[in-house]
């Protein structure tokens, strides 16, 4: 995804019964798979985690992304915490 002015769009979140999860703001998807999506954000690193996850829509102009799945949990990283979560995928992909 190309580079999102921050100044010139929102961050919101939509969560409907935690089956949908819609949010705007994103600069870039840093890596998903069915269990995790790591968000670059315009108000910081968000990980969304859960079960049976899917990409429904991926707006890169807008910075919208849609998910679709069992959310789980939203937790927004420091710089330090985003670096360990993509060591941990990195290291569970070549165990």
């Amino acid at each position: 995804m190309d580079k999102i002015d921050s100044s010139a769009y929102n961050h919101t979140i939509t969560l409907v019964e935690r089956k949908s999860f819609v949010t705007s703001g994103v600069k870039k998807i840093e890596n998903f798979d069915d269990t995790q999506f790591l968000m670059d954000t315009v108000m910081g690193f968000l990980l969304v985690k859960g079960e049976g996850l899917e990409l429904v829509k991926l707006d890169t102009i807008q910075g919208n992304v849609s998910i679709k799945g069992t959310i789980m949990s939203m937790t927004y990283l420091d710089e330090s915490s985003k670096h360990e979560k993509e060591s941990s995928l990195f290291n569970r992909l070549f165990r």
